[in-house]
């Protein structure tokens, strides 16, 4: 069974930017979906963005759409979440998840959780 372990979180002005790194041990990525997804309290995860493990295809929620980046480093064993142009809105828990077989935008297709890490948008 792969873990996952998140950094990168921290505290950013409104139109800063984060990089999020998901390292994983275990099992490799390569073989796996990866996503990031974000709660806020009160609230459910929401998705976020997805790299498949086919080809690495990506997809994102309409809200990080043009400012988050997702990628993968096969021989580092690692994902990333490039956030650009961060907005208070996205101030939440970020968490990194891994799946076998396709994608999906659901938490609960998700087996393999990290800790996950705060992300704070000062206005």
């Amino acid at each position: 069974q792969a873990q996952l372990v998140e950094s990168g979180g921290g505290l950013v002005q409104t139109g800063g930017s984060l990089r999020l790194s998901c390292a994983a041990s275990g099992r490799t990525l390569s073989s796996y979906t990866m996503a990031w997804f974000r709660q806020t309290p009160g609230k459910e995860r929401e998705f976020v963005a997805v790299s498949s493990w086919i080809g690495g295809r990506t997809s994102y929620a309409d809200s990080v759409k043009g400012r988050f980046t997702i990628s993968r480093d096969i021989a580092k064993n690692t994902a990333a979440l490039q956030m650009n142009n961060l907005e208070p809105e996205d101030t939440a828990v970020y968490y990194c998840a891994a799946k076998t077989g396709s994608t999906s935008y659901s938490e609960s297709a998700y087996a393999i959780w990290g800790q996950g890490t705060q992300v704070t948008v000062s206005s």
